[in-house]
C-alpha cells in the first residue's frame, strides 16, 4: 500500500490542533492546516508555533461549516485529522445551535469531503463528556453514552455520523476520544488554565466551580501521539478507541497539586455563574485505555500522579512566560 503523505488537520489553530501541526512537520508529514476564517487574519496558536516548524506547513484559512471550503481543503490530502469543534460547555447551554451547526453539521462535511476526494484515513475526535457520569469504572468504550449537555449530545450526534459512514459507505473513519487533555496553549475555559492564569495574576483567591468532581488528566503531548499513531495505525476503520492515562483526581485534588506546586494557598471562592446545574455535571470521568495500547501500540508517557504532577510543572512554567499569561483574561469568567 502507499504510504500516507499529506494529511489535512482541521482545528489546526486551537490547543491540541497546533501542537499536533508541529508534531506532524517534525515527522516529515505534509500538512494542511484548516484554521477558522477571521477579519484579523489571525491563524489562533499557529501564530506562536515553534520556530523550527514556522514556514513548512500550508495553511488554509474557512469556516468548518462550509461543505464547499471543506471539500477545497480535502483536495489531495491522503488522510484527515479532524478536530475543529465547539468545546465550552458552559456556552453550549446559551447557544446550543452553534454546536449543532459547528460539531454536527461541520462533521458532516468533513466525512462527506472524504469520501468525495477518497481520502484514505479519516480520524474523528470525539470527546469523554459523551459518557456522562461514569455507571462504570474505567470507562471502556463500550460504556454507554449519555449527553448530559448540549456539548456532549452534539459530540454524541457527530460520533454517530462518523460510525455511520463507515457503516453505510464503508468510509475509512476512526474516532479517537480523548479524556481531559491538558498542557500549554489550552483555552481559560478548562480547570487547569484558569486554576493557574488566576493564581498567578492573585494567588490569594481562586475562584471555581464544583471540586468534587474527578476527571482524567493527559498531557497534550500524548493526545498528540495518540493522533499520530491512529493515521497509520492497521484495522481501526470504524473503531472508536479511549485516550487517557488512566489516573483519576478530584478538582480539589488538583487545585492542591498545582497550589502546592505553585507554592501557594489560596483561598477558594465558588461564584454562581461558575457552577453548573446539578443533573448537567459529570461527576466522575476514568479512562480504560487498552485498546489504545492494543490498537495503536500507544500508552501514556506522563502516567500516575507522578505524570500528572510532571505535566503540570510544564504548564505552569509555560504561562508563568508574561508573553503566554498576557494572552488570558484570568478575571474574566470565559464560557
Amino acid at each position: 500500500m502507499v504510504p500516507l503523505k499529506r494529511v489535512l488537520v482541521t482545528g489546526a489553530d486551537g490547543f491540541i490542533g497546533s501542537h499536533l501541526v508541529e508534531h506532524l512537520v517534525r515527522a516529515g508529514w505534509e500538512v494542511r492546516a484548516f484554521v477558522l476564517s477571521n477579519s484579523f487574519t489571525s491563524w489562533g496558536w499557529l501564530d506562536a508555533c515553534s520556530p523550527d516548524v514556522r514556514g513548512d506547513f500550508e495553511v488554509l484559512a474557512g469556516d468548518i461549516r462550509d461543505a464547499h471550503a471543506v471539500s477545497e481543503a480535502a483536495r489531495s490530502c491522503d488522510a484527515i485529522l479532524h478536530l475543529a469543534a465547539l468545546i465550552g460547555i458552559p456556552y453550549s447551554y446559551s447557544s446550543p445551535a452553534s454546536y449543532i451547526e459547528t460539531n454536527v453539521s461541520g462533521t458532516l462535511n468533513i466525512l462527506q469531503a472524504g469520501l468525495d476526494k477518497e481520502v484514505r484515513r479519516v480520524v474523528h475526535t470525539s470527546t469523554s463528556e459523551v459518557y456522562g457520569s461514569a455507571q462504570f469504572v474505567p470507562i471502556t468504550e463500550s460504556h454507554p453514552q449519555v449527553g448530559q449537555s448540549p456539548y456532549a449530545a452534539s459530540k454524541i450526534g457527530a460520533d454517530q455520523l462518523a460510525l455511520s459512514f463507515h457503516r453505510s459507505f464503508g468510509a475509512p473513519v476512526s474516532i479517537l476520544r480523548p479524556f481531559n487533555t491538558y498542557g500549554p496553549r489550552q483555552s481559560a475555559r478548562a480547570i487547569i488554565p484558569t486554576v493557574i492564569s488566576q493564581l498567578l495574576d492573585d494567588a490569594r483567591s481562586l475562584r471555581i466551580g464544583s471540586l468534587t468532581p474527578t476527571r482524567d488528566f493527559s498531557f497534550v503531548s500524548d493526545t498528540v501521539r495518540g493522533f499520530v499513531a491512529a493515521l497509520t495505525a492497521r484495522g481501526i476503520e470504524g473503531e472508536v478507541i479511549n485516550l487517557g492515562s488512566g489516573f483519576e483526581v478530584s478538582v480539589r485534588g488538583l487545585v492542591d497539586l498545582i497550589a502546592d506546586e505553585m507554592g501557594v494557598a489560596p483561598h477558594i471562592e465558588h461564584p454562581e455563574e461558575r457552577i453548573r446545574p446539578r443533573t448537567s455535571e459529570v461527576e466522575r470521568l476514568l479512562s480504560d485505555n487498552s485498546r489504545a495500547q492494543e490498537a495503536l501500540n500507544w500508552r501514556p508517557e506522563f502516567e500516575g500522579l507522578e505524570g500528572l504532577r510532571q505535566g503540570l510543572r510544564r504548564t505552569i512554567e509555560w504561562f508563568s512566560d508574561p508573553a503566554n499569561l498576557q494572552r488570558y483574561k484570568s478575571t474574566i469568567y470565559n464560557t
